[in-house]
């Protein structure tokens, strides 16, 4: 069971993923971690939170559905000298562990992405031992905001939409979260939100150039042409508005997401 990976791993889409940190990115975690903490962590893309969180617990098992995948994570953990983190090709929705296997099992910017993201929480709930955390963290596109209202950026969040939901993803997932957790049978879950905002000229300069970048050499810029929901054209302006975006002195961005702590 899989759906579409809408951003697939060119560099542009790597750039942001790497700036993603435990703190930045898990901070409604943190409190619930302590030494002796076995952690699942579901979709570690480039590693950078994975190894963030493996030093701070006893043992980190990082997966990725492919070993292609997989391998960003490898080299993360090799480059920094982590070695309490192990490695396993694994699909959410069916899981290669059995029932109890973790104390905490974690997920950040996966569930938008899956084909059944109910079923994928009941198996993170099946894996994490009785007493333990299951938490996930998405954003919320949807509830992006940005000033100033630059069109090409309307244009960008419709096509983003579209793609995403094309790919058998929710976009909007950050605010679905507590939902799925309760159709997943959790009955003692905490969903907060936090965001990220982007405001200073270096910020939006990074943030707005990786877009700039992002849609034209992205897998997404591929799936927009080959399914004609874009033009080249489009793509180019959609890149531009970016740019115009990340120029103005008054350009702001923030970007929430919703976050679910659940206890089996």
């Amino acid at each position: 069971m899989h759906a579409v990976y809408t951003h697939g791993h060119h560099e542009s889409v790597l750039r942001s993923h790497r700036w993603r940190t435990a703190a930045n990115s898990a901070a409604y975690l943190l409190p619930a971690l302590g030494p002796g903490t076995t952690l699942l962590d579901v979709g570690s893309g480039p590693g950078t939170i994975t190894a963030d969180l493996a030093g701070r617990v006893a043992r980190v098992t990082a997966t990725e559905v492919t070993e292609e995948a997989l391998e960003l994570a490898r080299a993360e953990a090799a480059a920094r000298g982590t070695a309490n983190v192990d490695f396993a090709v694994a699909d959410v929705h069916a899981l290669p562990f059995p029932d109890g296997s973790f104390d905490v099992v974690h997920a950040h910017q996966v569930l938008q992405h899956v084909a059944d993201p109910v079923r994928a929480l009941r198996e993170m709930r099946r894996v994490a031992r009785s007493g333990g955390v299951v938490a996930a963290r998405d954003s919320d596109y949807a509830a992006f905001a940005w000033y100033p209202r630059v069109p090409a950026l309307d244009t960008w969040m419709a096509l983003y939409q579209k793609i995403a939901r094309g790919n058998g993803g929710e976009p909007d997932a950050g605010r679905r979260l507590l939902s799925w957790a309760r159709a997943a049978g959790f009955t003692d879950v905490t969903a907060t939100s936090s965001t990220w905002c982007f405001a200073t000229p270096e910020d939006r300069a990074w943030w707005g150039g990786m877009w700039a970048d992002r849609i034209l050499d992205s897998a997404m810029a591929g799936q927009a042409l080959s399914t004609g929901a874009a033009t080249e054209e489009d793509l180019r302006r959609i890149s531009e508005g970016w740019r115009e975006w990340a120029a103005a002195d008054d350009g702001w961005l923030s970007i929430l997401h919703g976050e679910i702590l659940c206890r089996p």
